[in-house]
């Protein structure tokens, strides 16, 4: 009994981690988001009032071209369009001249003040489950509420003062295109009026990369000597899940340094950090399902920056880099700089093939797969691949499961018997118990004796919970970031997989018109559907079909850990409470038969009738010994 208590202790420890971890992120966590919401919306009122007033743009300096060299450390192209200097979106969109993106995947224009990349909506998937609801806007213009946007340019060598473009140059078309789309790129022209005619050619493809060619045509005496730069510029921060599963944020992938990548919160207090990189990268900012990341071409050195100014009191984030190599532009003659821009959805095909067309390096860290990326991107590929077959994501979950379950049942058919041999040998244990009651030494020997003799190991019965978590884990990895995941329905009232069961036992399934979710404290435990319940119905039954530990502690957590996990799930996506509530059903019928195979008794019913039996209580038992 005493392996029987160690076996239930470590469970019980290793369900407590869960139950602590997963108070912190799914009930405090959702509370403090909803504060954080409440005050960047006053924020942002309050910004939209004031800076309209300040003209000064904000400094947004890029790395420095060649670390220890003479070239001079380049400030950003200067922009006079500040944070909140429109009122709406539409409204910065018609204050300057554009060009057209029109593709399957993309719709948006140019600005051709600055030649920004500043507006970009995605055609294929809608803010909401209803195809009806507008579709995703990613890129918005400097100054709009919201504003992000990519940009290409030139710095000047060190003590230079050539006239080059920034942010407020009014580029023209050059040449026959007026719109962008696959098969016709458009090229952009600005004259520096001292001999310099730059172009910026932006093509793109059928998903999500732009490729910008910036050529500069020199039709001085000397020779002129500039440095290509990128930059991702977001004004305000963006709420985020602030989850440890997925990054939100600045990232990117610097050769050496491999993959770096920052929170909000830390560019903010850091200021700005510095990387440099002798064979190119990429960076970028990455949202839950969205990202945009500006890359040079594969084997360019770079200095990139993660960089955090203030207009006011909003924040300014960018992410840039500079080629450390500087572009030299001959006397009478032209040169050229070749990077490419992704914005658009994360999928996972589209960034894989990316990488092995344009050999860009790890584009797919793009998608955070998390620290059990061994787990959860094969996870992934086999929910894809059944998809396929069956048409279902929902239904694609349940054959992983049995997938999962068949993969370790050598395992747990050796963990189940034992737990029978366990049973069976319950009375001698308990006869070691009353013969070694005063020596615990003894005790310990005889029990280990009985084990050896009968090829026992009493922590068998762990290892199904224990294997259960990294494949919990993943899954949940999976549901949470994956963009095939979203609005991915399964049957009935489950239309979003990647989203909680939206029904809710308190409100009566939709009869009582409130939301019991907003209210403070225990708000995030209010949210309890469906399939939570079917889930912590079917774990109970689990738990029943072994007896109730002895010791009065581990058997009050055990009768309560269906519930406390009911009401946690409540808000998990109901993909992962699917997966749940199916796997305990499989576990429940897989244990009922290897016990039963193995000559163990499984009272199921009778341990579940006991349940809801009156216990007598200990006042009462105390009485009745003393008279």
């Amino acid at each position: 009994m005493q392996s029987d208590n160690n076996r239930n202790m470590i469970i019980a420890i290793v369900l407590s981690i869960v139950v602590l971890f997963g108070w912190q992120f799914f009930v405090a966590g959702p509370q403090l988001e909803q504060a954080q919401k409440r005050a960047e919306a006053q924020q942002l009122a309050q910004q939209q009032a004031t800076a309209a007033a300040t003209t000064a743009a904000p400094d947004q300096g890029l790395a420095t071209p060649a670390a220890g060299g003479s070239a001079a450390a380049p400030a950003a192209a200067t922009d006079t369009t500040q944070a909140g200097t429109f009122a709406t979106r539409d409204a910065a969109l018609a204050a300057a001249a554009r060009v057209a993106i029109d593709t399957p995947a993309l719709a948006g224009s140019i600005s051709l003040t600055g030649a920004r990349l500043d507006d970009l909506k995605l055609k294929d998937y809608t803010e909401t489950v209803d195809p009806q609801s507008p579709i995703i806007t990613l890129l918005s213009p400097a100054g709009a509420p919201g504003g992000y946007y990519i940009e290409s340019g030139w710095a000047p060598a060190s003590g230079s003062t050539t006239a080059l473009p920034d942010g407020n140059s009014v580029w023209s078309l050059d040449g026959g295109a007026t719109s962008l789309t696959v098969a016709t790129p458009v090229t952009l022209r600005w004259d520096n009026g001292a001999g310099l005619v730059f172009r910026r050619t932006i093509s793109v493809d059928e998903h999500y990369l732009f490729t910008i060619v910036q050529s500069v045509e020199n039709t001085t005496a000397g020779d002129v000597a500039l440095y290509p730069y990128s930059r991702v510029v977001r004004q305000g921060t963006p709420h985020v899940s602030n989850f440890f599963v997925q990054h939100e944020g600045p990232l990117g992938v610097l050769g050496s340094n491999n993959l770096v990548s920052k929170k909000y919160s830390d560019v903010a207090h850091d200021g700005q950090n510095d990387w440099t990189s002798t064979t190119g990268g990429w960076v970028g900012i990455g949202d839950k399902y969205w990202a945009t990341a500006i890359l040079s071409e594969p084997g360019s050195p770079l200095n990139a920056r993660f960089s955090h100014s203030l207009a006011g009191a909003l924040d300014i984030y960018q992410t840039s880099f500079v080629e450390s190599t500087p572009v030299l532009v001959p006397a009478g003659g032209k040169a050229e700089n070749k990077t490419y821009a992704f914005a658009g959805a994360k999928q996972t095909r589209v960034i894989d093939a990316y990488d092995s067309t344009y050999k860009f390096d790890r584009l797919e860290l793009l998608i955070d797969w998390g620290w059990l990326h061994f787990i959860t991107r094969p996870m992934f590929e086999l929910l894809q691949f059944l998809y396929g077959i069956l048409g279902n994501f929902g239904v694609a979950i349940l054959a992983v499961t049995v997938f999962v379950k068949a993969l370790f049942f050598p395992l747990a058919n050796r963990s189940y018997a034992s737990m029978a041999a366990m049973r069976r040998v319950q009375p001698e244990m308990k006869s070691i118990q009353e013969r070694f009651k005063d020596d615990r030494v003894q005790q310990q020997q005889a029990m280990m004796e009985l084990y050896k003799k009968e090829k026992i190991n009493p922590l068998a019965g762990c290892w199904p919970i224990l294997i259960q978590i990294p494949v919990f884990f993943s899954l949940y990895t999976v549901l949470f970031i994956s963009l095939e995941m979203r609005h991915a329905p399964f049957f009935g009232w489950i239309v979003d997989l990647a989203a909680p069961d939206p029904t809710n036992i308190f409100t009566l399934f939709g009869l009582i018109p409130w939301n019991p979710t907003t209210l403070p404290f225990v708000g995030g435990l209010l949210h309890l559907g469906v399939w939570p319940l079917l889930m912590g119905v079917t774990m109970w039954v689990q738990m029943k079909l072994n007896p109730p530990p002895p010791d009065p502690t581990q058997a009050m957590i055990f009768n309560w850990m269906p519930v406390i996990f009911t009401f946690m799930l409540g808000s998990f996506p109901a993909g992962l409470v699917i997966y749940w509530a199916w796997n305990n059903l499989l576990s429940v019928t897989q244990q009922w038969f290897i016990m039963k195979r193995h000559g163990a008794e499984v009272d199921l019913l009778g341990n579940i009738a006991a349940s809801f039996r009156r216990k007598p209580k200990v006042e009462e038992k105390a009485a009745g010994k003393a008279n």
